[in-house]
């Protein structure tokens, strides 16, 4: 059964809106815990448009499950991950005009750059996880950097209209995750998983961990955090 990363970017974004010092992601990080999340994640931007640095220290200090860093292969954050020491790291794209991660990290294009930044965390001790789209070149290159871990991003499969379209996009998942598994990738899965579309991805052979942010932090407005969470850990581990 998968374990399940509660990611807290979206609750800084409500306080972001207002420029104001609630909703706390500290508390929410404390209130998923006790709901049953089995790790925190947080994605520091460059441009802190949601999570602060003050966010991902205090995270760092007070969380007793596995605190997932997300962050750009950046400078500037790495040495950032460098002084936390944050359990994980998972390097992801980023853009300044997109609303949320629009999918996966390009690991053939932009190799050099990622194995320097991998070396400098696992160097430390942190364990790397490399989000990218369901391709398996990709997940052959991730493989070539040495990294622990890979997160498929599930974007498509989430956004899909039609039978037929979230069918493809399932089989997709599933034949890169038994790639990543073979060759010996911790595999975790995230990005548009909600309470409706979740279980089927839970149910791949293999998923080590499942990352849910927006569709938590939208529940948790109607019935409270630990609630939430707890509503999406019963789907994830069925």
């Amino acid at each position: 059964m998968p374990l399940l990363g509660v990611n807290l970017d979206h609750v800084a974004t409500i306080r972001q809106a207002r420029l104001t010092n609630e909703p706390d992601p500290i508390h929410a990080a404390v209130l998923a815990e006790i709901g049953g999340a089995d790790s925190i994640t947080v994605h520091l931007r460059e441009d802190r448009r949601h999570i602060q640095d003050r966010d991902v220290r205090l995270l760092r200090e007070i969380s007793r499950v596995g605190l997932n860093l997300e962050m750009a292969v950046s400078d500037e954050i790495t040495k950032i991950a460098l002084s936390l020491l944050p359990h994980q790291v998972t390097l992801v794209p980023e853009r300044r005009a997109e609303l949320t991660t629009e999918g996966g990290l390009d690991v053939l294009t932009h190799f050099a750059r990622i194995q320097q930044c991998a070396d400098q965390l696992q160097g430390v001790g942190i364990a790397v996880s490399l989000f990218i789209d369901p391709n398996l070149a990709q997940i052959e290159a991730a493989k070539k950097l040495g990294v622990t871990a890979i997160e498929l991003h599930t974007g498509a499969y989430a956004d899909a209209q039609t039978p037929k379209d979230t069918e493809i996009e399932f089989n997709k998942l599933r034949e890169a995750g038994q790639c990543a598994v073979a060759q010996g990738l911790r595999l975790n899965m995230g990005h548009g998983l909600t309470y409706r579309n979740v279980r089927r991805i839970a149910e791949i052979q293999g998923v080590h961990e499942l990352n849910i942010g927006h569709s938590i932090v939208s529940q948790a407005v109607l019935v409270g955090f630990e609630r939430a969470v707890r509503e999406m850990k019963l789907l994830v581990t069925f």
